[in-house]
């Protein structure tokens, strides 16, 4: 029902959308999710050209909307939009705000637009706050109507933008209700959301994106039980880290200590772990910048606030292989990262060899 090729969103310098290729079938319900700042919103922004695409090509049915001569208030009725900030209208009643889009772009009678607007009402469990104004109901009613608005245009596409991120936590659990529902009658959508057990319970797919592309996408079980991709691994469990180059073998070694111990602290980390992060550095570096060559080394320390697992992550240049192989000291700086970590096995991470520290906690 979609298909995305191409996809550039620029803002002067700044590049917000990177290329995205993306297909939605009709009834399907993708989530996208992410880091903030990643382009989510933009996306979906793009894809009802609220925002106007630096490049790319959007087909609907086939039909290219970013063509000249493109039809596209008509395109707009066909994809509706749920926004965080409801944008519901003050001065009009509920019931009203549902009417006025049917009315004076579908045509429909007064009679026809307040019986069919009712009916979504009842849909959404607000029937009783038809005469009722936006600034008498709750953040998760508001929410609720503003579905309803939506569905009133009759539309074969939803696109919901963080549709709970501005709502109390005791009032996310209606509006997810309502999502669900559309989603079990066969409703194409796209959603955007930070809810992370919803998105795995509602969708067919899941966009993960990041750096403005879609970096990762499968099956909900795929994407939170067995994600492919470094961030997104990180992503699902909630993985805080601290990173650094080092880029000559006469690195600051204490100002790196002092950065595991800033990490450490932020994160409620015990001193003992700090210190083990400390050896564990000092000699997982030490026996890589003994190896011929210039030193450029990219290391960084995680944190899963999801399984509590701690690894120490070293990526280096070089032909695949394990640096850790051929240890050209007399084996002592092996034998202490084997007492205190599990060394995993090393992977390629793009064109690094990546070793893997385990961190103990015991």
């Amino acid at each position: 029902m979609i298909r995305v090729e191409g996809l550039t969103k620029r803002y002067g310098a700044t590049t917000v959308l990177d290329g995205i290729d993306a297909e939605i079938a009709r009834g399907e319900v993708i989530s996208i999710i992410g880091p903030s700042g990643t382009g989510k919103s933009t996306f979906l922004r793009c894809l009802n050209l609220l925002e106007q695409p630096s490049g790319g090509r959007i087909e609907i049915d086939g039909q290219d909307i970013l063509a000249p001569g493109a039809d596209v208030p008509r395109l707009r009725q066909r994809m509706g939009m749920v926004f965080q900030s409801f944008n519901l209208f003050p001065h009009l009643t509920v019931l009203e705000n549902l009417t006025i889009g049917p009315i004076r772009l579908r045509g429909r009678t007064k009679a026809e637009a307040e019986a069919r607007g009712l009916d979504l009402l009842k849909t959404v469990g607000l029937a009783e706050k038809a005469d009722s104004f936006p600034d008498q109901l709750s953040g998760g009613q508001k929410q609720r109507v503003a579905i309803a608005r939506c569905l009133s245009m009759e539309p074969e596409i939803i696109l919901f933008d963080e549709p709970t991120s501005a709502l109390d936590p005791t009032m996310v659990s209606e509006v997810l209700a309502v999502i669900r529902r559309l989603a079990k009658q066969g409703m194409t959508m796209a959603i955007v959301t930070h809810e992370m057990d919803f998105a795995r319970d509602v969708s067919s797919r899941v966009f993960y994106m990041d750096q403005g592309t879609i970096y990762e996408a499968g099956t909900p079980e795929q994407i939170f039980g067995d994600p492919q991709r470094d961030r997104t691994r990180d992503f699902i469990n909630k993985v805080r880290s601290v990173t650094a180059h080092l880029a000559s073998a006469d690195f600051d070694l204490y100002a790196l200590f002092g950065q595991i111990n800033g990490f450490c602290e932020k994160h409620l980390l015990p001193a003992k772990i700090a210190h083990r992060l400390e050896l564990l550095t000092e000699e997982v570096l030490a026996l890589h910048v003994a190896r011929p060559g210039p030193v450029d080394l990219d290391l960084a320390i995680a944190y899963s606030e999801k399984s509590q697992e701690i690894e120490i992550r070293l990526d280096s240049p070089g032909e695949p292989g394990d640096p850790l192989a051929d240890d050209p000291s007399d084996g002592l700086g092996l034998a202490i990262i084997r007492r205190y970590a599990e060394i995993l096995p090393c992977h390629r991470v793009g064109d690094r060899n990546r070793v893997t520290l385990r961190v103990a906690k015991a």
